[in-house]
C-alpha cells in the first residue's frame, strides 16, 4: 500500500524536470497520474519510466481547443481528480531591447493564458478538499536581467493564485504555488549556448544564499505538500529558492 493510494492527479508539463519527478513520486506512492507535456517522443518515454499508473496527453498550453480536449481526456480516464499541479511553461532569455511581440505573446500564452484555463476547464473535477500548485518563479519577485517578460507572466500567476484561490474556496478547492529558485533541469542547457549557460549557471550559483542550484525533489517535496498535506493554506506561495527572495 502506497501513501497516495486511490489519489488521482493531473500534471501539465509532467514529462520532464520537476513535473516528471512529481509524477514519478506519486506514481511510485500509488497514484494514478496523468502528464502533459508538447513533444511526443519525451511523453512516451515519461510514460515508460512512469509505469502503468500514468497516463500521458499531448497537449499544447496554450491552445485553449488542447486544453478543453484535455478536460474531456482526464474525465474519461479518472472522472475526479485529487490533485492538479499546473506546471507547464516556458522561458526565454532576451535583454529588453530584443524582445519582440511574438517572444511577448508566446511567454504570456503559454504561462499565464494556459494555466489560466486549464484550471478553468478542469475545475468542474476536482473533488471537495482537492489541492491546485501553480509554478510561479522567484523572478516574480526579484528583477533579473534578461527576463523581464518571463517574470511578468509569473508575477501574473502569483496574483491568479489568490483571485483563483478565493473563487473556488467555495467549492472546497484549495489554490496554492510553488516558487521555484535555481533549479538545474537542464533547460538552461537546451536553451542557451553552451557557454552561455555555463556561465549563467556559475552567476547563479554565486547569487544564492545557499551557494547551490535546488534539486527537483525539494521542488516535489513542497508541490506534495501543497497539494495534499496543507489543508489550511490557500493562496499562498511557498518559495523554494534557497533563501534567493529573503535577502
Amino acid at each position: 500500500m502506497g501513501s497516495y493510494d486511490g489519489r488521482k492527479v493531473v500534471i501539465t508539463g509532467g514529462s520532464s524536470g520537476f513535473g516528471f519527478e512529481t509524477a514519478k513520486f506519486l506514481a511510485d506512492g500509488g497514484a494514478r497520474v496523468l502528464i502533459t507535456g508538447r513533444t511526443q517522443a519525451t511523453l512516451d518515454a515519461a510514460r515508460q519510466r512512469l509505469g502503468e499508473r500514468a497516463v500521458a496527453v499531448r497537449s499544447d498550453a496554450a491552445s485553449l481547443a488542447d486544453i478543453g480536449a484535455l478536460a474531456d481526456r482526464v474525465k474519461a480516464e479518472f472522472g475526479t481528480v485529487d490533485a492538479l499541479f499546473v506546471n507547464a511553461g516556458i522561458t526565454h532569455f532576451a535583454p529588453f531591447e530584443a524582445v519582440t511581440e511574438e517572444i511577448y505573446d508566446e511567454l504570456f500564452a503559454i504561462n499565464t493564458k494556459g494555466p489560466y484555463f486549464t484550471v478553468q476547464k478542469l475545475a468542474p473535477l476536482l473533488s471537495a478538499g482537492s489541492g491546485v500548485v501553480l509554478t510561479t518563479s522567484v523572478a516574480n519577485v526579484k528583477a533579473i536581467p534578461m527576463i523581464s517578460a518571463y517574470s511578468a507572466t509569473k508575477a501574473a500567476l502569483r496574483s491568479m493564485t489568490r483571485s483563483l484561490a478565493g473563487e473556488l474556496l467555495p467549492r472546497g478547492i484549495r489554490v496554492n504555488a510553488v516558487s521555484p529558485g535555481p533549479i538545474d533541469t537542464g533547460i538552461l542547457d537546451r536553451s542557451l549556448p553552451k557557454e552561455v549557460a555555463a556561465e549563467t549557471k556559475a552567476q547563479m550559483i554565486a547569487n544564492s544564499p545557499m551557494g547551490r542550484f535546488g534539486e527537483s525533489s525539494e521542488i516535489v517535496r513542497a508541490v506534495v505538500f501543497l497539494a495534499f498535506d496543507a489543508t489550511y493554506t490557500t493562496g499562498t506561495e511557498l518559495a523554494v529558492d534557497g533563501g534567493g527572495s529573503q535577502f
